[in-house]
Parts: C-alpha cells; sequence; structure tokens
C-alpha cells in the first residue's frame, strides 16, 4: 500500500494532467466558436460595405447619359467653337460636378483634345489635353460608353471614369469619380478593406500602401500593356503581402514590412455590375486568442476544483473506513469481555451497528442530490445564454427587415425620377432632367445613410461616451419608423425646445434605444380609437430628456416593475428583450430609462441623458 506523501503526489500529478487536458480540449473549443461567430460578423460586414461600395457607383452612374444628351455640350464638342458658349459650359460643369460630388466633369472633341471641364479654372485644368490614348475614350467612340480605373495623367489621383459618346458630333463626356470617402470610413472601420479588378490588382483600399498592389502576379505582356496605357503611372504592381495559412482556406497573415504578420479572416464578394470582387481582411489575433485564454483559465479552475473535491471526498471516505474499523475492534474486543452480559446489552448494540448503517447511507443520498443539483443549475445557465442570442440575432434580423422596406421607398422614387428624366429629354426639357438626376442623387445618399445606419446596428457595440447632436438622433430613429405610423395612420408628434441640443452617448446605439420606444409606441396605439404618438425633449440643468408618449392602454402597476425584466412581454410574437436591451445601452450611456402611466392616458418612456456641450473636433460625434 502506497504511502501517504507518495499518494498524495501521485493524486496532485494526476490533477495537473488533468488540467492541462481540460484546458487544452476547452482551448481548441473556444477557438472553433470564436472562429464561426467572427466568420458570421465578418459576412454580415461584408455585405454592408459591397451595398456601400455599389451605392457610391450607381450615385454616378447615370450623369454621363444625362450630360450627353445637353444641347449646350454638344455643341462644345462640335467643330466650331464660341468662348462665351465655352465659358458657360464649364461653369455648368463645375456646378453639376459640386453637386454630385464627382472629382471632375469634362468634355473630349473627336480627335481626343478637352474643350471644356469642370476644373477649366484650375491650375492643372484638363482643357487642352490629349485623351484618345485614354481606353475609356476608345470604348465611347467605338460603342456609344466606357468605363476605365486608371491614375490621371495630370491630377496624379486614381478614379473610376465613365464616358458617354455624344450623339451627333462624335464627341464624349467623362465624369472621374474618387473614392476617397469611401477608403476613410473602410480605415475608420479598422478591418483591412479592398477592391481588385479581374486582373487581380488593387484599385480601391483601406491602406493606402496597397493601391496597384496585385493578388497574382502579372506577367510582363501585360505589365507592358499597362505601362503603355498609362493605367497606373510607374506603380510597380508588386504582390501584397498576404500569405495563406495551410489547412485553413479563408485565413491568411498580412505582412507589415518589418513587423510580424498577423492573421486575418480573408473574405470577399462580387460587386454587382462590374468585374470587381471586394476584399476583407478581418484580424484574428485578439478575439480569437482573448476567448481561447479565458477558456483554458475556466477550463482550469473547474477541473481544479473538481480534482480538489474529489480528492477531499476520498481523504474523507478513508478516515471513515479507518475509524469504522477502529470501532469494530473496540467492539469484537468489548464483545470478547462481555460475552455473558444480558441480552439486553447484546440488543441495545446491534441497534448501534443499524444506526451507523443508516447514517453512512443518508451520507451518500445527500451528495448526490448535490451532484444532481450542481447539473441542473449548469444546464439552466447554458439555455438562459442560448435563449439571450436567440433573441439578439431575432432583434437584428427584426431591424433588418424593417431597414429593407425604409430603402425600398427611395428606390422607387429614384426609378419615377429616372423614368422622367428619359422622358423630359426626349422632348428637350433638359434643365428639368437635370433637377430629376439631383434629385436621384439626394435620394441614394439617402439610401447611403441608411445602409451605414443598419452597419453601425449590426456592429458589435462597445461603450461610449461622447458629444453627439440630438437633432441627428432624433431625425434618423424618427426616419425609420415614419413609413409605417404613416401607413397605420398614426400621427407622431415631436416636440422640440431646441436643434442645437448635444447629449453625451453612442449616437447609432442611441438610435436603436429611440427605435425600440417608438417601435413599442405604435404597436401600443395600433387599433385605438383616437391613436397618437409623441416624442418630447425637455432639459432640466445639465440632464436632457426623452419621453415617447402614447395614447395605448398604459401599464398596469402590476407589469410596471417588470417591462426591463428579459425575456418578458405582453406580445403574441415578442422575445422580451427590447427593453431589456434599451436599458442596458441607457445604462452603458450614463443614463436611465423609465417607464410609467402618462396622466393624459396611455403609457409613456422615458430616456434620461447628459447633456453635452459641443465643441471643436466633435461636431458630428457618433455619427
Amino acid at each position: 500500500m502506497p504511502r501517504p506523501g507518495r499518494r498524495r503526489g501521485l493524486v496532485l500529478v494526476a490533477s495537473l494532467a488533468a488540467m492541462l487536458l481540460a484546458a487544452w480540449i476547452a482551448g481548441r473549443a473556444a477557438e472553433r466558436w470564436a472562429l464561426a461567430d467572427l466568420r458570421r460578423t465578418a459576412h454580415a460586414t461584408l455585405a454592408l460595405q459591397v451595398a456601400a461600395l455599389q451605392a457610391e457607383m450607381q450615385k454616378q452612374a447615370s450623369l454621363p447619359l444625362a450630360l450627353a444628351a445637353d444641347p449646350e455640350i454638344a455643341a462644345v464638342a462640335g467643330a466650331s467653337l464660341s468662348q462665351d458658349l465655352v465659358a458657360r459650359v464649364n461653369r455648368r460643369l463645375a456646378q453639376v460636378a459640386a453637386a454630385t460630388g464627382a472629382a471632375v466633369i469634362y468634355v473630349i472633341r473627336p480627335d481626343g483634345i478637352t474643350v471644356a471641364a469642370s476644373n477649366a479654372g484650375a491650375e492643372r485644368s484638363f482643357v487642352g489635353r490629349d485623351y484618345a490614348f485614354r481606353p475609356y475614350f476608345r470604348q465611347a467612340v467605338a460603342t456609344g460608353a466606357g468605363s476605365q480605373f486608371a491614375l490621371g495623367t495630370v491630377s496624379g489621383r486614381a478614379g473610376l471614369y465613365l464616358s458617354r459618346k455624344i450623339a451627333g458630333t462624335g464627341g464624349v463626356v467623362v465624369v472621374k469619380i474618387e473614392f476617397d470617402g469611401v477608403e476613410a470610413a473602410w480605415r475608420a472601420g479598422g478591418d483591412g478593406v479592398f477592391v481588385a479588378d479581374s486582373r487581380g490588382i488593387v484599385l480601391v483600399a483601406s491602406d493606402p500602401a496597397w493601391h496597384f498592389s496585385t493578388l497574382r502576379r502579372i506577367d510582363e505582356d501585360e505589365r507592358r500593356r499597362i505601362r503603355e496605357a498609362l493605367e497606373f503611372g510607374a506603380a510597380p504592381l508588386a504582390e501584397m503581402p498576404l500569405h495563406p495559412i495551410p489547412g485553413a482556406p479563408d485565413r491568411v497573415r498580412v505582412g507589415r514590412g518589418a513587423s510580424p504578420a498577423r492573421p486575418a479572416l480573408a473574405l470577399d464578394a462580387a460587386i454587382p455590375g462590374t468585374d470587381w470582387r471586394l476584399h476583407t481582411l478581418t484580424p484574428l489575433g485578439g478575439a480569437v486568442e482573448r476567448e481561447r485564454v479565458q477558456a483554458w483559465i475556466i477550463a482550469a479552475l473547474v477541473t481544479g476544483l473538481a480534482c480538489l473535491g474529489l480528492a477531499a471526498l476520498a481523504d474523507r471516505r478513508r478516515h471513515q473506513r479507518r475509524r469504522l474499523a477502529e470501532v469494530s475492534a473496540r467492539r469484537e474486543e468489548l464483545e470478547a469481555c462481555v460475552r455473558e452480559r444480558t441480552r439486553e446489552l447484546t440488543d441495545a448494540n446491534r441497534m448501534l451497528r443499524l444506526e451507523i448503517e443508516e447514517r453512512r447511507r443518508a451520507e451518500a443520498e445527500r451528495e448526490r442530490v448535490e451532484a444532481e443539483r450542481a447539473r441542473i443549475e449548469a444546464e439552466r445557465e447554458r439555455l438562459g445564454r442560448e435563449l439571450a442570442q436567440a433573441g439578439r440575432l431575432a432583434a437584428l434580423g427584426q431591424f433588418a427587415a424593417s431597414m429593407a422596406h425604409e430603402i425600398n421607398q427611395p428606390l422607387a422614387a429614384i426609378r419615377a425620377y429616372a423614368d422622367n428624366a428619359a422622358i423630359l429629354m426626349q422632348r428637350g426639357r433638359t434643365a428639368e432632367a437635370a433637377e430629376n438626376t439631383v434629385a436621384i442623387g439626394r435620394l441614394t445618399d439617402r439610401i447611403g445613410g441608411l445602409t451605414r445606419q443598419l452597419k453601425g446596428f449590426a456592429r458589435r457595440a462597445s461603450p461610449r461616451r461622447e458629444p453627439v447632436p440630438l437633432d441627428a438622433i432624433l431625425r434618423n430613429g424618427l426616419e425609420l419608423v415614419e413609413a409605417r405610423a404613416r401607413g397605420a395612420g398614426i400621427p407622431v408628434v415631436v416636440e422640440v425646445p431646441r436643434t442645437d441640443l448635444h447629449v453625451l452617448g453612442d449616437g447609432p446605439r442611441l438610435e436603436q434605444v429611440l427605435v425600440n420606444l417608438l417601435q413599442n409606441a405604435l404597436d401600443a396605439v395600433a387599433g385605438r380609437p383616437d391613436p397618437r404618438v409623441t416624442l418630447r425633449v425637455s432639459e432640466d440643468g445639465d440632464r436632457v430628456g426623452i419621453a415617447v408618449h402614447d395614447t395605448g392602454p398604459g401599464l398596469p402597476e402590476a407589469l410596471r416593475a417588470q417591462v426591463f425584466d428579459a425575456f418578458f412581454t405582453t406580445k403574441t410574437d415578442g422575445l422580451g428583450l427590447g427593453l431589456a436591451i434599451a436599458r442596458g445601452i441607457a445604462e452603458d450611456c450614463g443614463g436611465s430609462l423609465t417607464a410609467g402611466d402618462d396622466p393624459a392616458g396611455g403609457a409613456v418612456f422615458r430616456l434620461d441623458l447628459a447633456g453635452a456641450t459641443r465643441t471643436a473636433g466633435h461636431g458630428e460625434a457618433g455619427r
């Protein structure tokens, strides 16, 4: 039989081995779960990035067609020129470029010489330049329309050139689009994002060092053709520092000069209407390593505690066996000494043995009950986490469906404006047709804003407090529910003391709280005889209150203390997570969310936030 010291050593070694094995298994499982979660988030972000870039390109796609039908632009592209006409066209092109956000708009004669441009008054004007060598010019002359992404020979700035042939003259009108705003938004997001053409050449990227690098090797014939066409200037077309990870087709290591390469999740998707593909590189190191370390620690602690408990139980049973053995020896010795005693003493001794056996059974039953109780508690916690995750995914799905409905309205308006513009151009009413194209630009800006809001709601949130304009929060929140309110015939009244109020918090998350309160108010007044929702803003010292009143049935006293509990709902199809999440967001922003009955009838939910003074550098904080 092993000595006690040696036995304790063996138990310690076995416990350490069990802890290491459990930590390794938990780390592998946590890594797989973290990668799966990160992959789902990256796919959603990729879809939003593609939609935003496509909207930016479509905003300018119809502009060359509209300008090519303008009679004054057609006259400038003709053989005879009038200086007054050229000056007037230059001013008009500058105005259109400023209104639509185009980098430059210019008109080229059939011989390839630029005769008018929106930058005619600039030091490096395009007027007088020969662009007959450009593929977008030759495509437009041959087929009526063309496009090319290239580095400007005059400006030195890369961009997408959209060209259209001017009917009757043979000239070409060109619109150049630059993606500086898109790249800045990508850099602010933190992930690596870039767009490559069908040859694998990077055109637009969040990292300026990636411009005109390649995803695969370009042969010498293709390099010579690119240099002769002056597509990318003197760019070396070097390969991007992306190194595939063996056994992981969607993971790469991204090199950064002398710094160690960092692992990233590489996804890509086609951009509809083009031969381009948008690629995203989502960093893996921080998120996966954090989940793995947490799993190691938890598994090691749980296994260590389990081993400690088992060792304590074994030690207790060993002492109990020794004690029982000693009792048995003493009992036998006593029986040998008092065998001649009376029968009553023998009966008492038998009762004592029965009591000891009953106590042993009771101890074993108690230990079994405690183990079963611990297992039930662990199962209850797991089910709670799964229900919370399902609630978050369902809430995000409902919000995405609402956003899709909201986007359909400006899309229908864009189609109507485009049809009207075509009819007006056929009738020669070009000024009114140009107004329609400007209206189309405004509507696409609105769609871009809506997709940015959806991206903000989809992104994993972190507590942030900074000055944000209250007017923007109210405007964006009302914009998401106005279609539903208008369709149901429910008036939404807004009472704001002044429009320059600022509050501390996270703009997109506060918009999520406001949308949730407005949606609940619309649900409460649906089907009521006099439905109405009122949004009232008030100031109290350095605090700003946002109250949403409705004319619904109100909140009974019994329900008022439960409305913010997770999974509590009065709706047949609700999950009971909206108000719980909303209160958590309010507290993260340093505020509070309360509910009560409105003295005028119905219910009122009040969001109380800290006021903020608008300072330099925070003019649009949180947007």
